[in-house]
């Protein structure tokens, strides 16, 4: 439903400039101690879903604003406090309970899209339909959380083979696609081969989640309060490329919100904010004292705008070693930040069981501290810290040797 529009002082589009705006970002992303002591769940309601693509950053998210470890987190995830679930876009993110019902129908878009896919194949609706429920019965006489390759054989003919052309269409079989509509129902979900987040080895198991009483329009309107509100502000594109939704889509859930536009000083499309968080910003106080973090590249406050070029600082944008930031994409390695800018960039080396670092000026006491807190962390904890799930050390290598090589140089 539409909000009843409101009158809001807006701040003095002066005053936003890119350095408080980068600071606003990281206070609403909790990177600032604020959301220290809280658990998991709560750090993803109030900082955003924690993007999980096989690597550590789920862990890193929580490790950096609240303290959380990896044993906790594990543990919250075998209690299904927190859970990796298809979401917004038909991506994979870690999220908590009370957004488990509502945020699957945002996937179930890229579900039913993977039918149109075997469709084309010659697979009607019907067989589909048949495969998901022995799917499920498969699963739930198993009593055990079945690997797909099991439950393929499992099933046997029940799975069709559908040859090199679905091999070139990224569909050899039909059991993705019913997979996929049954994890976007709630009806199963994956669980970690051996506990862990970090990684992409997957078994099923029967689920039964009580779907949402929600609107698919009453859907698109919480996601877009929660990711203005995890965000503090985003433009509209932003927005769009995080939902997935239409302008049409986009412009209906703003409204229903209340959204206010914000110009600020950087130019440019304007901000996009929650009418409660523009009066918030305009009170808003920069920290004076370091604040160092270090960051997965997909981080949520890197990754939730793609707008990692507006991260550093105008006389470090041009730097050779860092390529091309136009986009989170094109993060070369992980970020190293103070307050929201981008000042440096670090990888893992699991071979030497150190971070290698780049910090763009000489590191301070902070800088030095935080990288030590963060390499005794990943030791103790992961053992190595991958950006996704085909990232390992050898393929790691050349950027490890590039940030050494630029920290030598800079030094």
């Amino acid at each position: 439903m539409e909000t009843e529009p409101r009158t809001v002082q807006l701040p003095s589009a002066e005053s936003l400039t890119p350095e408080r705006l980068r600071a606003w970002s990281w206070h609403r992303q909790g990177l600032d101690g604020s959301l220290a002591g809280c658990s998991a769940d709560e750090v993803f309601a109030r900082a955003g879903w924690a993007r999980s693509i096989g690597g550590a950053n789920p862990y890193l998210t929580l490790f950096a604003r609240a303290g959380i470890r990896r044993a906790q987190v594990d543990a919250d995830v075998l209690a299904h406090k927190i859970l990796e679930l298809p979401t917004a876009r038909g991506c994979t993110y870690v999220l908590g309970a009370d957004d488990f019902a509502w945020s699957l129908r945002l996937g179930r878009g890229a579900a039913e899209s993977g039918f149109r896919v075997v469709g084309r194949l010659g697979v009607d609706r019907g067989e589909i339909a048949l495969l998901e429920e022995q799917v499920l019965h498969t699963l739930t006489e198993a009593g055990v959380p079945l690997d797909p390759r099991r439950l393929k054989d499992e099933l046997g003919d029940s799975v069709r083979n559908l040859g090199e052309e679905g091999k070139k269409k990224g569909a050899a079989t039909t059991l993705p696609t019913a997979l996929g509509i049954l994890q976007a129902d709630g009806r199963i979900r994956r669980v970690p081969a051996n506990g862990r987040l970090d990684q992409q080895r997957y078994a099923y198991e029967p689920w039964g989640l009580s779907p949402s009483t929600l609107s698919d329009e009453e859907v698109r309107e919480e996601l877009i309060r929660r990711y203005l509100g995890w965000t503090g502000g985003a433009t509209f594109k932003q927005s769009r490329w995080f939902s997935g939704f239409t302008v049409a889509q986009s412009r209906d859930a703003f409204a229903a919100v209340g959204a206010v536009e914000v110009p600020t000083a950087a130019g440019g499309d304007p901000l996009w904010m929650l009418p409660d968080d523009v009066g918030l910003l305009a009170a808003f106080e920069e920290p004076a004292e370091e604040q160092i973090q270090l960051l997965a590249g997909s981080d949520s406050l890197v990754l939730l705008r793609r707008n990692a070029a507006e991260l550093l600082a105008e006389e470090d944008q041009d730097k050779q070693t860092l390529g091309s930031l136009a986009l989170q994409a094109d993060l070369p390695d992980h970020p190293i930040l103070d307050r929201g800018r981008i000042i440096g960039l670090w990888q893992y080396d699991p071979g030497r069981e150190q971070v290698a670092a780049w910090v763009f000026t000489a590191p301070t006491p902070a800088v030095a501290q935080r990288i030590a807190e963060v390499e005794a962390w990943i030791k103790a904890d992961l053992g190595d810290f991958r950006a996704y799930s085909l990232d390992s050390p050898a393929s790691r290598q050349p950027r490890i040797d590039a940030l050494r090589a630029s920290s030598v140089a800079g030094a």
